[in-house]
């Protein structure tokens, strides 16, 4: 009965997370004033803030959130934290994200707190926790940037045929913008949009590689402001790029299935462990509370057997990631 409440309990609290981190998302959406201001130097800021004066905001933010903003603001984490958040497509200010950290930390305290009945063990998921969203902001960055990686050979067809119909080559973005899935479509009527703000191109394609830090984005990159400067045939040039692309991609395929073995099998080794201690915990405390509870002898052989399953793991992953 007392492990169905702390259960109970446990799983409250990560309700109250999950609405703490909805209720964060939904807050607001940043206007297309602040995505751009994030990649603009301060060259054009002028400008920027000249286009931020003529557009109503959608929403106005909280004085809390508005103070928090001002005094992380200039500072390397947040410029950091900034560009990770753009680059997942996630709706939050550096203040909401690191409410969001302190929600995440305090939510894994009282779980493991509630579960283990021990203040010790919530105090080390609690500072676990503080890792959540960093965990899953990444996740998302992965997950869209191989997205956008997927789609990019197809972009490159669609601005090859846009160029041989005739259009400039900010027409054929605009083209992209409005025809191309997501996260392309987005990520290049940002670029329209700082170039119609008087933003050069140049300029506006390395914001688009700052978001997208894709190697095959920026070989375009590369041809398109070679072309611009030198001249030349700018569609031949993306459509042999994108046959190189897709090959490229092919092998990416290839060399995923060859190493997903691997890859199953370094996190089974490492996360087996981990779970059958828990499990063993739940089951039979007094079993295991020697290990859990002993400060001298137990706590000693913790920290060496999770920091042998972190290196084993970080071995694993490196012998199956292979560079191409």
């Amino acid at each position: 009965m007392e492990i169905l409440i702390a259960g109970a309990a446990g799983v409250l609290a990560v309700v109250i997370l999950v609405a703490g981190i909805v209720s964060l998302r939904s807050e607001r959406v940043e206007g297309v004033e602040t995505r751009l201001e994030r990649y603009a130097s301060s060259e054009y800021g002028a400008l920027l803030e000249e286009f931020e004066e003529s557009v109503s905001p959608e929403d106005e933010q909280s004085a809390i959130a508005k103070r928090l903003d001002e005094m992380l603001a200039g500072r390397g984490f947040a410029e950091n934290w900034r560009r990770q958040l753009a680059r997942a497509d996630l709706k939050l200010t550096v203040a909401e994200y690191l409410a969001l950290h302190i929600i995440s930390g305090f939510g894994a305290a009282v779980v493991g707190t509630m579960l283990f009945k021990s203040p010790v063990i919530g105090a080390v998921t609690g500072i676990a926790g503080l890792f959540f969203p960093r965990f899953y902001v990444s996740f998302k960055q992965g997950q869209r940037l191989r997205r956008f990686e997927s789609q990019l050979p197809d972009t490159l067809s669609l601005w090859v045929n846009a160029l041989r119909s005739g259009y400039a080559v900010l027409q054929a973005m605009e083209a992209i913008a409005d025809e191309a899935p997501e996260p392309t479509a987005s990520e290049f009527r940002r670029v329209v949009l700082e170039n119609q703000l008087g933003i050069p191109l140049d300029v506006a394609l390395e914001h688009l590689y700052e978001r997208m830090p894709s190697e095959d984005l920026d070989l375009v990159n590369t041809a398109v402001n070679i072309q611009r400067e030198v001249g030349g045939n700018l569609a031949e040039i993306l459509e042999s790029i994108g046959h190189t692309i897709r090959d490229r991609i092919q092998l990416k395929g290839e060399i995923r299935v060859l190493t997903s073995q691997g890859r199953a099998t370094g996190w089974l080794i490492s996360l087996l462990p981990i779970a059958l201690t828990i499990f063993l915990y739940l089951v039979s405390p007094s079993y295991m509370s020697n290990l859990v509870e002993n400060r001298m002898c137990g706590w000693p052989l913790l920290g060496c057997g999770l920091g042998l399953i972190g290196t084993g793991a970080a071995i694993i992953q490196k012998i199956v990631k292979i560079d191409y």
